[in-house]
C-alpha cells in the first residue's frame, strides 16, 4: 500500500496536486475498507448517441484513432474493454521531440499528452460509439489540463485525428454536447491532426488489468470501465484485448 501511495503522489505537482493527493489516499482508504461505494469518485455522464457518424466502411481494414484524456492507464482500460477494438496501446502525442519518455512527458515541457491509440474494426464499433464513450465514461472533457488527481498539459483532453472524416465527426459531436447542453461547463476537449504516436514503456502497458489492487486504479479507473459495462451493455466486453497478448503478433 505504501508503494502505491508513493506512486500516487509522483504523479502529482502543485499545491492543487498535493490537495487532491490527500483526497485520492483518504478516499483510497475508505475504499478499501468498504466505506465508500466504488465508482464515487467517478461519476459517469450519460449522453446522446453522435448525429453524425463516420459512414460504414464498403471493405475491409482496421482503423486508429488517438484519443488523451487524463492518465493513460484508465483511458486504455476502458477501450480494453470495447467490442470491436482490437488494440488500445498506452502512449504519447502531441508535442514536440522523438521518443519521449515517461519522465519527460510527466515534466510537462515536452507538449505531449499522455494518450491511447485505439485500434478498432468500423464494422462492428463506430467512430461515433468511441467517441461516445470516451465523451461519457473514459473521462470528464470539462476539466482543463487536468483529470481529476492528475494536473498539467500532459493529462488535457484530446482527440488527434488521422483525417478529416475524423475530424469531422468529432467535430460535430463537441458542437452537438454543446448545443444539448449535456455538461454543466464547457467542454475543452481539443482538435488537434496526429503528426506522431509513442507507444508507452512496456511496464506502462496493461496497467489497470495487472495492477487491479492499486489504489490509483481502485479509485480512478476501474469505475470507469464498471461505468462501460453499466451504460454501455451493448458493447461492452468482459474479457479485454491486451497488449501483451499481440506481442509477436505484428
Amino acid at each position: 500500500m505504501t508503494d502505491t501511495i508513493v506512486r500516487v503522489f509522483r504523479r502529482l505537482s502543485g499545491a492543487a496536486g498535493r490537495a487532491a493527493a490527500v483526497t485520492v489516499v483518504v478516499l483510497g482508504v475508505a475504499a478499501v475498507f468498504g466505506r465508500l461505494p466504488v465508482g464515487a469518485a467517478e461519476p459517469a455522464t450519460v449522453i446522446p448517441a453522435p448525429a453524425v457518424d463516420a459512414p460504414a466502411p464498403s471493405g475491409d481494414g482496421l482503423q486508429t484513432v488517438v484519443l488523451a484524456g487524463g492518465c493513460f492507464w484508465g483511458i486504455q482500460a476502458v477501450y480494453q474493454h470495447l467490442e470491436g477494438v482490437s488494440q488500445a496501446v498506452s502512449g504519447y502525442a502531441g508535442g514536440s521531440g522523438a521518443n519521449p519518455t515517461y519522465e519527460q512527458v510527466s515534466s510537462g515541457r515536452t507538449g505531449h499528452a499522455e494518450s491511447v491509440q485505439v485500434t478498432y474494426d468500423p464494422r462492428k464499433v463506430s467512430l461515433g460509439k468511441i467517441l461516445q464513450v470516451f465523451f461519457s465514461v473514459a473521462h470528464d472533457p470539462t476539466q482543463l489540463n487536468r483529470q481529476g488527481p492528475d494536473v498539467g498539459t500532459q493529462y488535457r483532453s484530446a482527440i488527434f485525428y488521422s483525417d478529416e472524416a475524423q475530424k469531422k465527426v468529432a467535430q460535430a459531436y463537441i458542437a452537438q454536447l454543446g448545443g444539448a447542453g449535456v455538461f454543466r461547463r464547457p467542454i475543452v476537449t481539443r482538435l488537434d491532426p496526429l503528426t506522431k504516436f509513442y507507444p508507452a514503456e512496456a511496464y506502462h502497458q496493461d496497467y489497470a488489468l495487472t495492477h487491479p489492487n492499486s489504489l490509483y486504479i481502485v479509485i480512478n479507473d476501474l469505475p470507469k470501465v464498471d461505468n462501460l459495462e453499466r451504460l454501455f451493455p451493448d458493447v461492452y466486453r468482459q474479457q479485454p484485448v491486451t497488449v501483451a497478448s499481440m506481442r509477436g503478433k505484428t
